[in-house]
């Protein structure tokens, strides 16, 4: 899949909320594809760690020797498969341990995965349980013909009405903070698609498998 294109903005966003969005144009249904190697090799920390334009949600110690920023598309298979394959063994090996913290920026590649991305923001502290729920249930609600409605069932399951769940996708600061995070990391840092990994400011695009979670890491704790 292109990477989340100018054209797909607030008014594609609405009317897929309206369920009038024609979804296979915009491939909703296709894997987006790895990230490609484009870019700078590495972000100096400070610039990486600048203010964004919603609050970086952290898991771990912030003096962790490790910093690994992830930036996600809630539609990206790939970045699923990280999400429930890999991530529970950097939260128990590495993130428990003090060794490293990680975060998940959005980086939304369509407006459904726009959508999701506001979602799990608006659920508040629930939001990393959000990710993590839409991850696990992806191909039940991203690869669907009705996807607007496995979403609304999905986010059911965490306590959200559906009064909220439409209050959600038509707030329209929340939509501008989530595109101006994609945005900053598009031009600043020359991300195209997800997932891309920056560690300790050091880009690695693409899924990091848990087979190998313990080679890219080791470098970083030596």
């Amino acid at each position: 899949m292109p990477p989340f294109r100018p054209g797909l903005n607030r008014r594609a966003l609405l009317a897929f909320s309206a369920a009038a969005l024609v979804v296979a144009p915009l491939g909703l249904g296709a894997h987006p594809a790895l990230a490609a190697e484009e870019g700078p090799a590495k972000i100096p920390l400070d610039q990486l760690m600048a203010e964004q334009a919603l609050p970086d949600l952290w898991i771990g110690d912030p003096k962790a020797p490790v910093t690994i920023v992830e930036y996600a598309s809630m539609t990206c298979s790939h970045c699923a498969a990280f999400t429930t394959e890999t991530l529970p063994k950097l939260k128990a090996n590495y993130i428990d341990k003090g060794k490293a913290r990680y975060v998940l920026r959005e980086f939304p590649l369509d407006p459904l995965a726009a959508a999701a991305a506001m979602l799990a923001r608006c659920s508040g502290d629930k939001r990393e349980a959000v990710v993590e729920l839409l991850f696990q249930t992806q191909r039940g609600w991203a690869f669907g013909n009705n996807p607007l409605d496995a979403l609304t069932t999905t986010l059911k399951q965490t306590g959200m009405s559906q009064s909220a769940f439409e209050a959600c996708l038509n707030d329209e600061a929340m939509f501008k903070k989530i595109d101006a995070m994609r945005r900053v990391a598009e031009t600043k840092f020359g991300v195209t698609a997800t997932p891309t990994f920056y560690i300790n400011g050091d880009r690695r695009p693409g899924e990091i498998p848990a087979s190998e979670l313990d080679a890219v890491l080791a470098p970083y704790l030596k």
